[in-house]
């Protein structure tokens, strides 16, 4: 298999397309490091659903206050800014409508835009958390993940196997290979590796690939 993006430069790819300003929600994990890297002169204001938006970059080690912690049970520090609320009101957030991105990792995403980033199967986790009102809540929802599994099997898929998180929620996807829009129900091909074939990208992929115009370098720094 080709050379691939590692995790911190999916995570940087996908927040060159935060604009200025907006109100951002991380998915637990894998998006929380989406945060370290703000395009200079913009800057978002994150929401978790414990409660707080507007925090701020994760203390140095040894520094924490473990009353200021994220969804993710790790450590936040506070903002100019900073507000606290109800869980409740978190959601009302959420559910109301008024965040503008949700970024979320995923076991599998199908041409449609369903999701499936909570369960794989009935020895999983034994409920979908917040993610499912997200997916719904946010006006954009995109994902970042590696693109095949472990063993080599497509994560791009025609129709999702496992539990669904949402139904035809997701609008872009970032991968180790490519960025990939989802519209009209199918996988429109935005970027990807210069030195991949767009035949062996389509050999990693579960469903077909379309490609209505050029295709850009997926192109980032060293990290």
């Amino acid at each position: 298999m080709t050379a691939k993006l590692n995790a911190t430069q999916i995570a940087w790819r996908a927040a060159q397309d935060i604009a200025d300003g907006a109100y951002v929600n991380l998915g637990i994990g894998f998006p929380e490091m989406v945060a370290r890297f703000q395009p200079p002169g913009r800057q978002a204001i994150f929401h978790t659903e414990n409660g707080i938006l507007g925090f701020g970059e994760a203390p140095p080690p040894g520094e924490e206050d473990w009353d200021l912690i994220n969804a993710g049970k790790k450590a936040v520090t506070l903002k100019p800014g900073t507000a606290f609320f109800h869980h409740a009101d978190s959601f009302a957030m959420v559910r109301g409508g008024h965040l503008d991105v949700a970024i979320l990792g995923a076991y599998e995403v199908a041409e449609t835009g369903d999701l499936a980033n909570w369960s794989t199967g009935p020895k999983g986790v034994p409920a979908v958390g917040g993610a499912m009102d997200l997916v719904h809540g946010a006006k954009r929802v995109a994902v970042i993940t590696e693109h095949v599994t472990k063993d080599g099997k497509p994560k791009l898929v025609k129709r999702c196997s496992l539990p669904l998180t949402g139904v035809g929620c997701v609008t872009r996807i970032y991968t180790s290979l490519a960025v990939i829009d989802v519209e009209g129900g199918r996988f429109v091909l935005r970027e990807k590796l210069p030195a991949l074939g767009l035949s062996d990208l389509q050999a990693l992929t579960g469903a077909d690939l379309h490609v209505p115009g050029p295709v850009a370098d997926l192109v980032v720094p060293e990290l």
